[in-house]
């Protein structure tokens, strides 16, 4: 089949972005899938003691920058398709093959390659990389029967397959911002724009973050949630568009964009959760209106409980002791005692003490949420809570946990952002109370 004049437009542009992405995309050597699914907590923020001196030059130099999302990692195979036809190509810019408009193909390894496969017929010649791109612009590429837009390029790894979403930043945030805050009505559009900022901020601080995988950033909470374009809703697209190029920046470099789902009333400093995360504008401070009433008390996390039988919290501890403090899982037979050792200054706990039969162990920081999970095998809520044991001094019988809010608390807190934007608080302003000191700036 013949290359239409409108392919080889569309084609001359994606080799250029296929041969700039290959170096990295080749020579990964990724071990294991990406983390979880959505989650009430997203875990924004930087690495800590991850550098940057100043505003990328891809976004002060030439615009809009490109992101490569990491979509999986690892996997076995996926099926590609779209509403339009689709081209595949190699890194040269070479069709490989072409999927008419509403089939799925399936992409898997082939020898140290990969290769698509239409139904009931052979695949492609392989390719150490593919892209799979929309000969319409405007249309979608379906990846497992989630549409995203933009280009999507597949590399052979050393357990399967990565498959990376190339698009622009702000295509990006489409599909971040109502995927983060939901479905939001008119009195909480400030909200939904002060999280295009923090979003926009987070990407561009993390650029190359997870550049040992070939991409920048996971699609799912280790980074931010990026559902593609079927989370895209009309107020998000608008928060997006009303926002375009803003960041929140700190002595010319975008800031430590931490977020999270709901601060309980009070906001933690950036080394409650996070070592190396002091800085000037991640600050605890309480996070109430003028009455004294929380902004984020419409939360349905706002406030929690979790209890364990003595059996329960044996198994629970037996499973993560180990990791966190080198305690081997046999020394956890018999609980005697679980108390709070030390609060931090925003009242969260910082050491968890736990006395076993014949030793105590602590357990410091963000480990506590590790350690002591719920019955679903999530972290705990937060570290915002009290404990009260039954039978310790013996053996515990029963632990119960009363807690506020979810998440670590640093930076914004998102049910507080919707709560002041139902008070009237514009985005400026919201941003201004969970970053002080930061300078809101347009890059493009």
């Amino acid at each position: 089949m013949a290359i239409t004049a409108a392919e080889r437009r569309v084609l001359a542009g994606a080799a250029l972005a296929v041969a700039a992405g290959l170096a990295a995309l080749g020579s990964c050597t990724p071990a294991g899938p990406p983390a979880g699914q959505p989650a009430p907590e997203a875990a924004p923020g930087r690495l800590p003691g991850q550098t940057a001196d100043r505003v990328p030059e891809q976004a002060t130099e030439s615009g809009e920058p490109q992101l490569r999302i990491g979509l999986a990692v690892g996997v076995p195979s996926a099926t590609v398709g779209g509403g339009a036809d689709l081209v595949v190509t190699d890194p040269s810019g070479a069709r490989l093959a072409a999927i008419p408009a509403g089939e799925q193909w399936r992409v898997a390894p082939s020898g140290i390659g990969v290769s698509v496969q239409p139904p009931g017929r052979i695949g492609s010649t392989p390719s150490e990389m593919i892209a799979v791109i929309a000969t319409d612009p405007s249309a979608m590429v379906r990846v497992n029967g989630r549409s995203y837009r933009g280009i999507v390029e597949i590399v052979r790894d050393t357990a399967g397959i990565t498959l990376v979403n190339r698009l622009l930043l702000e295509s990006y945030l489409l599909g971040v911002v109502s995927a983060e805050m939901g479905r939001r009505n008119l009195a909480e559009f400030e909200a939904l724009k002060a999280q295009a900022v923090v979003s926009r901020t987070y990407a561009l601080r993390n650029l190359r973050r997870r550049s040992a995988l070939g991409f920048d950033l996971h699609a799912g909470v280790a980074d931010q949630v990026y559902a593609g374009s079927g989370s895209e809703t009309p107020e998000g697209l608008e928060a997006v568009r009303s926002t375009r190029g803003m960041v929140l920046t700190y002595t010319g470099a975008p800031i430590d964009a931490f977020y999270y789902s709901t601060c309980g009333g009070q906001t933690a400093d950036g080394v409650e959760a996070f070592h190396a995360a002091a800085r000037p504008y991640l600050r605890s401070f309480p996070d109430v209106d003028e009455n004294g009433a929380s902004y984020c008390r419409i939360s349905p996390r706002y406030r929690w409980r979790e209890e364990w039988t003595g059996e329960a919290l044996r198994a629970t501890l037996s499973r993560t002791l180990p990791a966190a403090t080198g305690v081997s899982g046999d020394q956890v037979r018999e609980v005697r005692d679980v108390w709070v050792a030390q609060r931090t200054a925003s009242g969260r706990v910082n050491r968890l003490a736990i006395t076993l039969r014949s030793n105590q162990v602590m357990v410091d920081g963000p480990a506590v949420r590790q350690v002591l999970r719920p019955a679903s095998g999530d972290l705990l809520r937060s570290a915002a809570f009290t404990l009260s044991a039954t039978g310790a001094g013996r053996a515990i019988t029963r632990l119960v946990a009363e807690g506020s809010g979810s998440g670590h608390g640093v930076g914004l807190c998102q049910w507080g952002a919707v709560g002041r934007s139902r008070a009237g608080h514009d985005f400026q302003r919201i941003l201004a109370a969970y970053y002080p000191g930061a300078a809101l700036q347009r890059l493009y």
